[in-house]
């Protein structure tokens, strides 16, 4: 077991470093992240999402408030994301509560998006039924219509949310699946870290 490991008290940090390092080994979105859910059937749900910031209170995301994720996270506010780095052999999974980021957060993420992505936030009627792609194309060219100086408004049913973790579980791949892991567990937001060694 490595030092960082054994010796770190701070989760926040150490995923700090992981996805650093992630940033430059991965070819594609070393931020993506499995997120899962819960819907109202209490069946499990899952899905491929960005991680959008992250910081001592949690982790954030972006999403259409009326999407499926969202309804499932109005109804369960909770969630369980995994980052799985493959080319480094490493996994980080966590767990917590669900709450909305404030109007300014979501503002600022949401201006700093590439054109085109604002647009099809203000166009896509997230996880309802389609009838056909040029129904969308149609739907992103009207909205791009509306605002031709490419000053696009975030939509107010555009937001993003924090997941408050409660657990947060390190695993690094070793020979013989004798796998380093190490999970770091609180009973609450602000109280401290516990660390525990976990056989692989």
């Amino acid at each position: 077991m490595s030092d960082e490991f054994t010796l770190r008290d701070d989760p926040f940090a150490l995923f700090d470093e992981w996805l650093e390092v992630a940033g430059m080994t991965e070819l594609n979105d070393s931020n993506a992240m499995a997120l899962a859910s819960v819907d109202d059937q209490d069946m499990p749900d899952v899905r491929i999402m960005l991680l959008n910031g992250h910081d001592a209170r949690g982790f954030v995301f972006y999403t259409n408030l009326e999407s499926a994720k969202a309804r499932e996270l109005r109804s369960h506010p909770t969630a369980a994301a995994v980052f799985h780095w493959k080319s480094l052999r490493r996994q980080v999974r966590l767990r917590g509560p669900v709450s909305r980021v404030i109007d300014a957060e979501a503002d600022a993420h949401f201006a700093c998006r590439p054109l085109l992505s604002r647009l099809g936030a203000c166009a896509s009627n997230q996880s309802r039924p389609l009838d056909s792609r040029s129904t969308l194309e149609a739907r992103v060219r009207s909205v791009a219509e509306r605002y031709p100086d490419g000053i696009v408004p975030r939509p107010s049913h555009w937001s993003g949310y924090r997941i408050m973790p409660l657990a947060i579980e390190f695993w690094q791949d070793r020979a013989h699946r004798l796998h380093d892991r190490v999970v770091f567990t609180r009973s609450a937001e602000a109280k401290p870290w516990d660390r525990q060694l976990l056989y692989p």
